[in-house]
Order: C-alpha cells, then structure tokens, then sequence
C-alpha cells in the first residue's frame, strides 16, 4: 500500500495559510509518513516546480495538480504527468479565469515560491469560478496527459452533490472524492479517493490515505484508477 495525500494546497491559494511555502508542504508530507503527495493550489500549478524538488530530496512521491472551480462553481481535481504539462493545462485555463485583482489587505496573499527562494503575488484571484463546464473541463485535462475527479463531492459547500443535487449524466471522471464513507449518489464503478484537502498544516493527516498502487507516482495512480 501506497499511502497518498492528493489534494493539498501551498500558500499560493488564497485559502491557506501563508506559512504553507510548498517545500515546507512536502517537507512535512515526509515527517508525517506519506509516500505521495499531491499539490492542487486553487487555479494555478506555479508551486508545483518547487514542491516536486523538495520531493526529489525528500525520497517521496509528487504530482503536480490544480484544483479547478468550473463554471457551476464546482470544485474538481486536475493531476498531470509531469509540471510541465500541468502549467501547459494552466496556460489553457488562463483565459478562462476572470481577472479581478487580488488585495492583500483584503484577502491575503496567493504567493508564488520559485525554487530559489524567490517569491512573487499572483496578481489576479485564484477562487473565482472559471469559464469552463464541468462536463467540458474532463476533455481538456486528458488531452493534457491528466486524471480528473469532482472533490469533495459530498462537503456542502463547492461539491458537485450539493451544487448539481445529482452525478451528471455523461459525467466522465477518473475517480471521486469523498469525506463521508457513506456518500450516495456516486457512479458505483468509480474508485472512491480519500484526502486531507489541507490548507494547514495541521490537517494533514498522519501516514495520509493508503492506496493499493503499485508505485508511488503519477504512473502508480494512472495505472490503480484505469484498471
């Protein structure tokens, strides 16, 4: 068993806590006993680059990932192969997202952690809802070498159970997210994902959430959710 934490967010989204700098993130994904982490900053994979050099030297896992809102302001999961093609899907969302500054004294900071130590703002907001459907947004994301999910599907806020009120019919994805073991109302073929959607880094999870994948990368999960 593989145990994973894939949806985790840096200080890049406006959410989270500004110490969440995405090597320290990885940093504590390894003390904390997990093999592979993902990062899913809101809109934005531009922390990506630093976390996957921290894994590099930590020894463990990484995916680079987004976490997208679509334009029915439901929250879903983006993971990609590599960072490049993950910035590759950024650049696509790019124009999609609505560009309404960010104010620090209003909603803090979305910060940008190059892998010099160098930072930078994301100008624009990262928690709008973008302009793209969530029966569009699976397409884009495979074209792009990548896994999709809906996240949190059975939260109350932001999730697709509570937002649509039912599974869309034709709704393609990879896999699901859920907090409640007991969530109805899921396409029961789908492999149910379990995360620690850590903003903090007092909720991530100790040993995080083990899967049956045969390797500890982006491969391991592609090959456990296509089988």
């Amino acid at each position: 068993m593989i145990r994973t934490d894939l949806h985790v967010h840096s200080c890049l989204s406006p959410c989270a806590d500004d110490e969440m700098d995405p090597g320290d993130v990885v940093r504590m994904a390894k003390v904390i006993g997990v093999d592979l982490i993902a990062l899913t900053d809101h809109h934005s994979s531009k922390n990506c680059l630093t976390a996957q050099l921290a894994a590099k030297e930590c020894g463990i896992g990484f995916i680079p990932g987004a976490e997208i809102m679509t334009s029915e302001e439901v929250h879903c999961i983006c993971l990609f192969p590599s960072v490049e093609s993950a910035l590759a899907f950024n650049e696509f969302l790019s124009p999609l997202r609505p560009r309404i500054k960010n104010r620090l004294n209003i909603f803090g900071g979305q910060t940008i952690v190059h892998p010099d130590g160098t930072t930078e703002e994301e100008p624009y907001l990262l928690f709008h809802a973008t302009n793209i459907s969530i029966m569009d947004l699976p397409d884009v994301v495979e074209a792009h070498g990548g896994l999709f999910w809906p996240a949190h599907v059975d939260r109350g806020a932001n999730s697709l159970l509570t937002v649509l009120g039912a599974w869309p019919k034709g709704l393609r994805a990879d896999a699901v997210e859920v907090t409640y073991s007991g969530s109805g109302g899921i396409p029961a073929a789908l492999k149910r994902i379990s995360v620690s959607d850590a903003h903090r880094f007092r909720a991530m999870r100790d040993e995080g959430f083990p899967l049956p994948l045969e390797s500890a990368d982006f491969e391991g999960l592609f090959a456990y959710l296509k089988e």
